[in-house]
């Protein structure tokens, strides 16, 4: 098998032409430096400018919602999501434990409290059927409320994740919490350009959550966005991520504690270029798609993730899943020695010292999961197969 992951490491070097493979790495041309360079010489280059009302504007029509207030990064666009829909101290937060981290801390800064559920194979994301048999289990309604019988504790929100760009099961999952009277807050942070049943991500909840950073499918270095059909919500998180600035021409008044949360110009900028390729990039991710599909048929045990049933993935990060005769670890340790950069799937939050006494159900997904998940080189490049 060794022989395999050999030729499998050979093969990538090959397609990218390097002998070491990032995992991801952004994609830059003139048009970034263009725009980044009118900032600087303008002068604009902060928290106030034209690329940042540009940005959100194209944003939202990309997606198909009416707002998108864009922010420092996409930790803060859950916070301020989480926030605006009236998380609050004490409150228990659905989400899954085999997210990033960002998930959960979110949550903590509010002084709620994630509750982790689990997944399932074919979507790495929340898996509705055996989130309602865990509700109907632990769930008590109290006046249109729904609380958690051993906890006492008000259920207030889902948070499902898009998992390195996979669509979750959307229906069901918007069905659960009509029913719940359950607050659902999506964290796109990966799945920007993917769809469930020919609707974006994002565009399911209340309020959604998107990351820029330096390693997703398009980039502004730092940043993020919350996205809302709700212009009233909108206004309200665009005012408290300026600081809650009461708009004048000289005093500096602020009517509640508010958050230095907003996108400076230049990254806005950086963005503005960066979504103009985007569906280059996705139709790049989706040709590297087929690219790994033929490689990885030629290894034993092994299967490549692919978009689940009624989806559109952007393919963000390229996924393995080993089956049980390998040690992931090995695997790890094989590929990253040939100079192929590859990542395990996170550590599911449970597992982490300061979620470990976080109410759960049975993990058993998220825990096997994590022994078999790798991620492996997914910059955007064009495949010619």
């Amino acid at each position: 098998m060794t022989k395999q992951w050999i030729e499998f490491a050979h093969n990538i070097k090959q397609l990218y032409g390097k002998e070491f493979v990032p995992l991801h790495e952004p994609t830059f041309n003139e048009k970034e430096v263009e725009y980044v360079s009118d900032c600087i010489e303008t002068g604009w280059v902060s928290s106030v400018g034209a690329y940042v009302t540009r940005f959100e504007e194209d944003l939202a029509k990309f997606v198909g919602v009416k707002r998108a207030v864009a922010v420092v990064n996409g930790t803060a666009s859950l916070h301020i999501a989480l926030k605006a829909v009236g998380v609050e101290a004490q409150d228990e937060v659905l989400m899954p434990s085999l997210t990033f981290i960002a998930t959960a801390n979110a949550v903590s800064y509010l002084q709620a409290v994630p509750h982790f559920v689990d997944v399932n194979e074919e979507t790495l994301g929340v898996d509705p059927v055996k989130l309602e048999q865990y509700l109907v289990q632990i769930g008590e309604m109290r006046g249109g409320v729904l609380f958690n019988k051993q906890t006492n504790r008000r259920i207030k929100a889902l948070v499902p994740m898009h998992t390195f760009g996979h669509p979750c099961m959307m229906d069901e999952l918007v069905a659960i919490c009509e029913k719940y009277h359950i607050v659902l807050v999506e964290d796109a942070a990966e799945s920007l350009g993917s769809y469930y049943k020919g609707k974006h991500t994002g565009t399911f909840g209340k309020v959604s959550a998107m990351s820029f950073n330096g390693n997703k499918i398009m980039t502004t270095g730092g940043g993020g966005a919350i996205l809302t059909d709700d212009e009233e919500l909108a206004n309200y998180m665009k005012h408290i991520t300026t600081t809650a600035k009461v708009p004048h021409k000289w005093e500096f008044v602020h009517d509640e504690i508010g958050y230095n949360y907003r996108m400076p110009n230049i990254n806005a900028a950086l963005g503005c270029a960066q979504l103009e390729k985007l569906r280059i990039f996705i139709e790049q991710k989706r040709s590297l798609t087929n690219f790994y599909d033929k490689l990885v048929a030629t290894i034993d045990g092994v299967r490549l993730m692919k978009e689940p049933v009624h989806t559109s993935s952007n393919y963000w990060l390229q996924t393995i899943v080993l089956d049980e005769t390998y040690k992931r670890d090995e695997v790890l340790q094989l590929l990253n020695d040939e100079g192929i950069m590859s990542r395990p799937i996170w550590t599911p939050m449970h597992e982490l010292g300061m979620y470990k006494g976080c109410p759960r159900m049975d993990l058993m997904v998220t825990e096997k999961l994590k022994r078999k998940v790798i991620n492996i080189p997914s910059t955007a490049i064009e495949v010619k197969l």
